[in-house]
C-alpha cells in the first residue's frame, strides 16, 4: 500500500473523530441538563460546499439538519466570500435550513487555512428558551410561528472573533432564562473551536490538498457503500397511510401518505397526497422530514460505517407544497417532530412486512413531550422542565420489543434522572415504572412504555403535553396486537380527573394535585397464541402481564 492511501486512511479516520471530539466537547461545557444529561444536540462537520463529512450525534433526528443550514449559510454568503476567519453564524430558522423548530438553534463556522474556506463546523442543540408565548418555547396552542420563540434566520455572532454585542442582547433579553441559553450558547461556540483546531492541525501535518482528496474519497466511499446496499432491498413500491395527531378540539387527526419505489439505483418517497399544513404546531418543514427520512434511510440499510452526505445521493423525497409535511412561514411548527416522526413511521409501516429481519412492529413514535414549569418550593425559584419521554417498542420477529425507549427521532438521548430532577427543580415524582398494561401481545410482545407520576408541591405550576399516538395504537405485524395509547391523567386533590388526554397547553395545577403521564407499549409480533410457555412464565414472574392478560391474550393456563 502506498504511503499516500495510508495518509487518506488516517485523515478519514480523523474527521470522523473530530465530530465525536465536538460532542463531548459541548456536552461537557453546557449549562442546560437536556444538553448535558438528555444529550438533545448534535455536531458535526462539512466540506466547503456544505457536504456532511462527519457527525456527533445525541438526536438522531439531527441526522442531516446540519447540511443544509451549513449550505443556506453558504448561499446568504455570497457562496462564502462575504465570511471571514473567526464568523460565527447563528440560525434558528426551519424554513431556511434551521431544519425543526425554533428550540434547536444551530452555530456555524467557516474554517479557514492559507485564507481559504477548506470546511465548515457546525452544531445544533436544543435550548431551553428561544422566547415565544409559552415558557421553553415548547407550545402546542401556537396557530404560526411568530408565537413560538425568537427566529434566527442566519446572522452574524461574532464578526472576525468579536461578539456582536446587538444579538447577544436582543437574544439576552428574548429568553426567559438567558443564563441557561447563553451559556449553551458560548458551549456551542467552544465545540465548534474544537473542531476548528483539529481540522487545521490536519491541513499542517498532511497539507490541505491532502485533506481535501480524503473528504473527496469519504463521500465518494458513502455513495458506494449505498449502492451496495440498495442491491440487498426489495423492489418495487410500497404504500402505507397513517395520522397525524394534533388537540381534537382544534382539529385532525390529519392524514398522511408515502409511496415507497425501490429500485438498483433509488430510493424515492412520494409524500404527495398527504393533507395541507394546518395552524397548529404539528406540521415539518422540508427540511424537518428529510432529517426524520434520512434517519429511516439508514435503519433500512444496515450496519454502514459511513455516514455523510455521500449516503444520501440515491435518496430522493417528493411533497406537495405546503403539506403538513412540508410546511411554509408562517406555520408554526413548536411539535414539528409529531410530522416528521409521523412521516418517517410511515416509511417503516410501508415496508416492516418485507423486511422482518431489519423492521420491527411499530413504536410509541411520539417524543411526548413534557413541560412543567413553576416556581421551587425550595428557594421560590422559576423552574422549568422540557422532557421528552420513553415508551416501548415493537416487536420483531424473534424478539420482545424493547421498552423504555426513546422514540426514532431522538436517538441516543437519555432519561432526566429522577434524583436530578428532584434536587434541581424541587418537584416530587412518585413512581417511574413499567406500564404493564397488557398490550401489543404476540408470538413475540410488543415492548412497555412507562409511567411517571408527579405531586405537585406548589401552587400556580403549569403542565404542557404533546403525545402522538394517543388516538392511533402502534400497529402490530404478521398477527400481533396493537399496542396500546400515549396519554396524560391528572389527579385533582378534590378527587376529580382530567384525561386521559393526548394534547395540553399550560394547565394550571394545585398544591397536592397529582399528573399521570404514561406511554404506549409497542405492536406484538406474530400469533400470540404461538408464545413459548417459558416465555410466559417469565413474564408474569416479572409483572410484566398479568394472569388475566396471560390467559385471555395467550391461551396460558394456570396448573
Amino acid at each position: 500500500m502506498k504511503k499516500g492511501v495510508f495518509a487518506v486512511e488516517i485523515i478519514q479516520d480523523s474527521l470522523l473523530a473530530i465530530g465525536d471530539e465536538m460532542f463531548v466537547a459541548l456536552a461537557r461545557s453546557s449549562m442546560s441538563p437536556v444538553i448535558y444529561e438528555v444529550l438533545d444536540y448534535a455536531c458535526g462537520l462539512t466540506d466547503a460546499k456544505g457536504n456532511l463529512i462527519s457527525q456527533g450525534n445525541g438526536v438522531t433526528s439531527f441526522i442531516g439538519m446540519l447540511s443544509p443550514m451549513v449550505q443556506h449559510v453558504i448561499e446568504k454568503f455570497k457562496n462564502g466570500e462575504d465570511l471571514n476567519e473567526g464568523d460565527v453564524i447563528i440560525i434558528n430558522d426551519p424554513y431556511v435550513g434551521g431544519g425543526s423548530h425554533l428550540s434547536d438553534v444551530g452555530l456555524v463556522l467557516p474554517i479557514f487555512y492559507n485564507g481559504n474556506i477548506i470546511a465548515y463546523s457546525a452544531n445544533k442543540a436544543h435550548w431551553t428558551e428561544v422566547g415565544g408565548m409559552d415558557p421553553g418555547s415548547f407550545t402546542s396552542n401556537s396557530n404560526e410561528i411568530y408565537q413560538e420563540g425568537l427566529q434566527l434566520p442566519g446572522v452574524k455572532l461574532y464578526q472576525k472573533c468579536e461578539l456582536n454585542e446587538g444579538i447577544f442582547e436582543i437574544i439576552s433579553t428574548n429568553v426567559r432564562l438567558p443564563e441557561l441559553s447563553i451559556g449553551d450558547m458560548l458551549a456551542q461556540v467552544a465545540a465548534l473551536k474544537t473542531g476548528e483546531k483539529r481540522i487545521i492541525e490536519l491541513c499542517q501535518k498532511f497539507g490541505a490538498e491532502s485533506v481535501k482528496l480524503s473528504i473527496a474519497k469519504l463521500l465518494d466511499k458513502g455513495e458506494k457503500i449505498v449502492e451496495l446496499e440498495l442491491q440487498k432491498l426489495p423492489k418495487g413500491e410500497f404504500y402505507a397511510e397513517d395520522f397525524i395527531e394534533g388537540d381534537p378540539l382544534k382539529g385532525g387527526p390529519y392524514p398522511i401518505n408515502v409511496r415507497v419505489t425501490i429500485n438498483d439505483k433509488e430510493f424515492i418517497c412520494d409524500f404527495r397526497g398527504s393533507h395541507p399544513a394546518v395552524h397548529v404546531p404539528v406540521n415539518c418543514s422540508k427540511f424537518g422530514l428529510m432529517a426524520s427520512v434520512r434517519v429511516m434511510f439508514l435503519a433500512l440499510l444496515g450496519d454502514i460505517d459511513v455516514i455523510n452526505e455521500g449516503v444520501f445521493k440515491r435518496l430522493t423525497i417528493i411533497t406537495d407544497e405546503n403539506s403538513i409535511v412540508s410546511a411554509e412561514r408562517p406555520h408554526p411548527v413548536s411539535m414539528n417532530f409529531e410530522a416528521r416522526i409521523g412521516a418517517a413511521d410511515l416509511i417503516w409501516k410501508a415496508l416492516a412486512p418485507y423486511l422482518p429481519e431489519r423492521l420491527s412492529a411499530g413504536h410509541l413514535q411520539s417524543v411526548c413531550t413534557f413541560i412543567l414549569t413553576g416556581k421551587n418550593p425550595d428557594n421560590d425559584q422559576s423552574f422549568l422542565i422540557v422532557e421528552p419521554s420513553v415508551g416501548g417498542w415493537g416487536a420483531a420477529n424473534d424478539e420482545d420489543g424493547q421498552s423504555g425507549q426513546y422514540c426514532m427521532g431522538d436517538g441516543e438521548t437519555y432519561n432526566l434522572p429522577v434524583e436530578i430532577a428532584e434536587t434541581k427543580y424541587g418537584i416530587h415524582i412518585d413512581e417511574y415504572s413499567l406500564n404493564c398494561d397488557g398490550a401489543g401481545a404476540g408470538e413475540f410482545r410488543g415492548g412497555l412504555g412507562v409511567r411517571r407520576m408527579y405531586t405537585v408541591n406548589h401552587d400556580g405550576q403549569k403542565v404542557s403535553v404533546n403525545l402522538g399516538r394517543h388516538q392511533f395504537a402502534p400497529f402490530g405485524l404478521n398477527g400481533g396486537k396493537k399496542g396500546s395509547h400515549n396519554y396524560l391523567m391528572i389527579h385533582k386533590k378534590d378527587g376529580t380527573k382530567v384525561g386521559p388526554i393526548g394534547v395540553l397547553a399550560n394547565y394550571e395545577l394545585q398544591k397536592g394535585d397529582r399528573i399521570e403521564l404514561v406511554t404506549a407499549t409497542g405492536g406484538g409480533y406474530g400469533n400470540p397464541k404461538k408464545r413459548t410457555l417459558e416465555a410466559i412464565e417469565k413474564d408474569l414472574l416479572n409483572e410484566y402481564i398479568s394472569l388475566a392478560v396471560a390467559e385471555k391474550q395467550y391461551g396460558y393456563k394456570n396448573a
